[in-house]
């Protein structure tokens, strides 16, 4: 199945993170400086710029047939992907490794790893006209949204990756564990129909899934199918470019995500390193050996003697004088008989 072993992925990740970015307040501030130590190795230019005329930079390295589309940050308070990319970054400037050098042999890859400058800056889901650019693809009426358009009709790569980060509140289904890593194969339209796009999709993320079972068993999500008519993954999917959804989610105690921005790395350069060994995509079945996301956990539950009384409170960040600062809100619902606190406080009556 051309696997990267865990060793491998464990050693390139600790030699090349990039250091210079934590933490999930990732602005375009954070990144502009870097851009220059690509330069000679990477093709880097300024494609376009914000709404708000915050640029946006695209990266492009490689020199084969196969052709791949990444990019993060199209919400503003989603950076797992942007640090992961930064650390992949490293990887090609740096490193030697047959892996890589298959990689960049075998495909030409694009990266635009901060699409939502704007919505970055104020850690915001949307843009700077309050446009969610997931929801944005069929009246692209944002400028970020028409240059993921332009570039995407361009380039016309045979694989995209869209990289978002997915809330506490995910576990794998029928387990009390957090949903690290969640994967998506975008529905077409409504009735989720197994095109030939959405099963060459899905051979992708089976070989992710199945490196990322050796590292965190268990911990791996299917995210939900469901049809969104105006959501880019689902357009992409649609007019035929394989788009594979990665979703960055909680790690035990990793509120930060850099537990997530780890295997986040893992699973990109797991693909791309399985697009470029593989040429025949057709096997799909085990995709749906992956289970599926449920909703299971709140940041922190008081329970009570009397489970009537159980209070779930969940994190909200939010900016606050130039800090990103997280509280706790509590949260309406009438029984948590069947959910789960990350942390749980146990109060005797």
């Amino acid at each position: 199945m051309s696997l990267l072993t865990i060793d491998f992925l464990e050693t390139i990740f600790k030699q090349e993170k990039e250091t210079s970015l934590s933490g999930k307040w990732i602005r375009f501030k954070d990144i502009k400086n870097l851009f220059k130590k690509y330069e000679d190795v990477f093709n880097v230019t300024q494609i376009g710029s914000s709404e708000q005329e915050t640029p946006i930079y695209q990266l492009k390295i490689g020199s084969g047939k196969k052709k791949i589309l990444l990019w993060s940050q199209m919400h503003g308070n989603e950076s797992t992907g942007t640090r992961a990319l930064f650390d992949l970054f490293n990887c090609f400037l740096n490193s030697t490794k047959e892996e890589l050098k298959s990689v960049l042999e075998n495909c030409t890859l694009v990266f635009i790893p901060m699409l939502n400058p704007d919505g970055a800056e104020v850690y915001t889901r949307v843009n700077g006209n309050n446009i969610d650019l997931n929801r944005d693809a069929v009246d692209r009426k944002a400028k970020e949204s028409k240059l993921l358009r332009s570039v995407l009709e361009d380039f016309n790569p045979q694989f995209c990756f869209n990289l978002h980060d997915q809330r506490t509140i995910f576990n794998v289904e029928n387990t009390k564990n957090t949903a690290t890593i969640s994967f998506l194969a975008p529905s077409e339209e409504v009735t989720r129909a197994l095109t030939t796009g959405r099963k060459e999709t899905m051979n992708v993320i089976i070989a992710m899934n199945a490196m990322l079972q050796n590292v965190i068993p268990n911990h791996v999500g299917r995210y939900t199918d469901e049809f969104y008519p105006t959501a880019t993954g689902d357009n992409f999917q649609k007019l035929g470019y394989n788009t594979i959804l990665i979703e960055s989610g909680h790690y035990p105690e990793d509120y930060i995500r850099e537990e997530s921005r780890k295997y986040t790395f893992f699973s990109i350069l797991q693909g791309i390193y399985y697009i470029a060994k593989n040429t025949d995509f057709t096997s799909y079945k085990d995709y749906f050996l992956i289970p599926n996301n449920d909703k299971a956990f709140y940041d922190i539950i008081h329970r009570y003697s009397d489970s009537k009384n159980d209070i779930a409170y969940q994190f909200k960040d939010e900016v606050i004088m130039d800090n990103l600062v997280s509280t706790l809100v509590k949260i309406e619902e009438e029984s948590l008989k069947n959910k789960f606190g990350l942390h749980e406080i146990v109060f005797e009556s």
